[in-house]
């Protein structure tokens, strides 16, 4: 839980500053076509909106031809995302890495998560809640995955100074790319975008364990809806740079599922063979905690009897105790 939590917070909360940059700025827009120059839109305007502008003009102008803008954006946004191909795939060879750990040790994770439904008292269940914290320590396993979210932070920047270069800027906004108007939404664009990002998602299903592809399935649909959320309230300029994500990322995952988890597994199974899991719980032990607290609440109950003199005994040796008592009374009244 603590995992998805984490993906969940990072995800949602880079989506919702980039929703206010980007909100911000088309209300700035809203009443004049002038780029802002005070305040923090205008600082962001000039370090990141400006260079992006330049660049795509740029490019637009050597490459020439009726889509000539449109283009400069799909190579600028290849080049983004081939120079951040390198740090995807090593965050892509970490998380894949981790659930080939996770599948190692998922027998303790839930048997814990068994037994911790068992449990009586709240004392115990932090008890055996302590030994998945360890499960994990002593196995080297990471709770957040080994996710990052360092991809997304730097592409952050570069949607922002898309969309600026294309809001402030009449050339740009003004051309077309098959058509479809570069500086207002386009549902093309956006589906087709869209697409790209479930056909990754179901992808990288194929390489997760059957045991975890249900708490996957949740967490790969972020995806597509990240890019069709902001790609339907920005211009088809910025669609069009998640467009050219999404073919960069199924490809990336295409090296992912052949080549790189290939070599997880072979990693794997060769650290399995020198290094066994580390056996942190086992039925035994947990049957064995939750046994000793099943004792623990009996005896507190026999010590509230105030019948019961001996507050250490057990209800059948406080019984057992009494009737002997009782016999050697008896015998003595008849000595009478």
């Amino acid at each position: 839980m603590n995992k998805k939590l984490v993906k969940y917070v990072s995800v949602l909360s880079l989506v919702t500053v980039l929703a206010l940059v980007l909100t911000g700025c088309a209300q700035r827009t809203g009443t004049t076509l002038h780029a802002p120059t005070s305040g923090p839109y205008g600082i962001i305007y000039k370090w990141i909106g400006t260079p992006f502008q330049n660049l795509i003009l740029a490019t637009a102008k050597a490459i020439g031809g009726t889509n000539a803008y449109a283009w400069g954006i799909v190579i600028i946004s290849f080049i983004v995302r081939l120079i951040l191909l390198p740090l995807s795939l090593n965050q892509q060879y970490k998380s894949t890495a981790q659930q080939e750990k996770m599948r190692a040790v998922q027998p303790q994770l839930k048997l814990i998560q068994e037994k911790q439904k068992q449990a009586k008292d709240p004392a115990t269940q932090q008890k055996i809640s302590a030994l998945m914290m360890e499960v994990y320590k002593k196995n080297d396993l990471s709770l957040t995955g080994g996710l990052g979210c360092l991809p997304l932070l730097l592409q952050m920047p570069v949607l922002i100074g898309i969309y600026q270069a294309v809001q402030y800027s009449k050339a740009i906004g003004n051309a077309t790319f098959l058509s479809l108007p570069l500086g207002k939404p386009s549902m093309v664009i956006t589906i087709i975008a869209t697409l790209f990002y479930v056909v990754q998602g179901f992808m990288s299903l194929q390489i997760v364990p059957q045991e975890q592809r249900k708490q996957m399935q949740t967490m790969l649909l972020m995806s597509p809806m990240m890019t069709f959320f902001i790609s339907m309230i920005s211009s088809a300029a910025l669609a069009l740079y998640f467009l050219v994500g999404g073919v960069v990322i199924v490809i990336q995952q295409v090296i992912t599922n052949y080549i790189i988890m290939p070599k997880i597994k072979r990693e794997a199974d060769a650290r399995l063979k020198n290094h066994p899991v580390s056996v942190v719980v086992t039925e035994e032990s947990l049957n064995a905690i939750l046994g000793k607290s099943e004792t623990t609440s009996s005896d507190d109950s026999t010590n509230l009897d105030p019948d019961n003199e001996r507050g250490n005994e057990t209800p059948s040796e406080f019984h057992k105790n009494l009737r002997e008592l009782n016999k050697g009374k008896q015998q003595d009244n008849k000595k009478k």
